[in-house]
């Protein structure tokens, strides 16, 4: 059962007990109104109490939660940025070494723990045109618009990776192969 949950629970039957005291003490007083009129402010006291500590509660729950996809947004940009300004370094470079494939090996480990399944996937096929590329140690000009193509489809996972998949009417994925395709 969810924490939040229990506490609804034991919201709940308190709130019921404690109706039923203070009905029973609003009974029991009918003779003497002012004493009538401290139960009911009471009454009202405990209402307001309950309704703000539960918005209190839903409040901070919202907030961890927001907190919580901010920092994950932020592992994921800066891990994606490092991916993107590591294979940029390689093309412009035009070679390719065993220090690099080592830096791509742990880039790769620390992708599997963040991304989305789709990135994974994509990321999958960018690796494979790396290490097709890394066979010679040379990147041709050839080589490097392949990396450039597969570095943009994967750009395009990225940026569904990082926003909400709901949110957005425009297929950016379709005018990234369509880019790409013109090249």
């Amino acid at each position: 059962m969810k924490k939040s949950t229990q506490y609804l629970i034991i919201s709940a039957i308190t709130f019921i007990l404690g109706y039923i005291y203070l009905k029973t003490a609003y009974n029991v007083t009918s003779e003497t109104p002012f004493v009538q009129e401290i139960v009911l402010v009471v009454l009202g006291t405990i209402v307001t109490i309950a309704i703000t500590a539960a918005l209190l509660n839903k409040q901070s729950e919202v907030e961890i939660e927001k907190e919580q996809r901010v920092k994950i947004f932020d592992i994921k940009s800066n891990l994606y940025f490092e991916l993107i300004n590591f294979i940029e370094e390689v093309i412009r470079k035009e070679t390719i070494d065993t220090k690099d494939l080592i830096t791509l090996e742990f880039l790769t480990h620390k992708i599997s723990i963040i991304a989305s399944p789709e990135v994974l996937q994509e990321y999958t096929t960018l690796v494979k045109t790396i290490k097709k590329t890394a066979t010679d140690n040379k990147i041709s000009s050839l080589e490097s618009d392949e990396l450039s193509a597969k570095l943009a489809k994967f750009c395009g996972k990225i940026r569904y990776d990082l926003i909400n998949k709901e949110d957005t009417t425009i297929d950016v994925q379709k005018i990234i192969d369509n880019n790409i395709e013109q090249l």
